[in-house]
């Protein structure tokens, strides 16, 4: 019994370090989504508002210089001659639908995830993800770091986390139940 406890304690150890990892990849993700556009939006008006810079220049400096020619390219009308706001506009409008399909897949992989550990009876799995999210939600309206200052979020962002950490909060009462049925 002992074997097979630590067994599924360590399964669910990877479980949760799998999950934290993918939360932690898309937050990074947001955040530097973020902070791009914060400068774009600060330097790009003031400094080069009418200024034209090639597609070939700019993608020679990006991580990928194919995908970013093929995102640039892709603007409607095409890039050439776009001064930079306009394109930064543009691949903020990328970057926000991207992001939207990350968080729609994001969500189906947990569903999908739960659902299976719920046909295999792992109440202690559905426990454990339970838990992660309620760490993520609040890591996400507070930050990781308890020294952070709160973010003065003035959206409804605080409200549906704070319903959705109370939803999970029930899920682990009944995860707890079936654990111990």
């Amino acid at each position: 019994m002992q074997l097979s406890t630590s067994r599924i304690h360590q399964t669910h150890r990877q479980r949760r370090n799998s999950y934290t990892t993918i939360m932690t990849y898309f937050s990074i993700t947001l955040s530097l989504i973020s902070s791009l556009v914060t400068l774009f939006l600060l330097f790009a008006a003031a400094s080069f508002a009418s200024k034209v810079v090639d597609v070939q220049v700019i993608c020679a400096q990006a991580r990928d210089p194919k995908l970013c020619s093929s995102v640039l390219n892709s603007k409607p009308g095409g890039a050439k001659g776009v001064d930079l706001v306009t394109l930064s506009q543009y691949t903020i409008n990328v970057a926000r639908v991207k992001a939207t399909k990350t968080v729609t897949l994001i969500n189906s992989l947990i569903a999908k995830s739960v659902q299976e550990l719920l046909k295999k009876d792992d109440y202690f799995g559905v426990g454990t993800t339970a838990s992660a999210i309620t760490t993520d939600v609040d890591d996400c309206i507070t930050g990781e770091d308890p020294e952070d200052p709160p973010y003065p979020d003035k959206s409804n962002l605080p409200q549906y986390a704070d319903v959705v950490q109370k939803v999970v909060d029930i899920i682990l009462i009944i995860s707890k139940y079936l654990i111990h049925k």
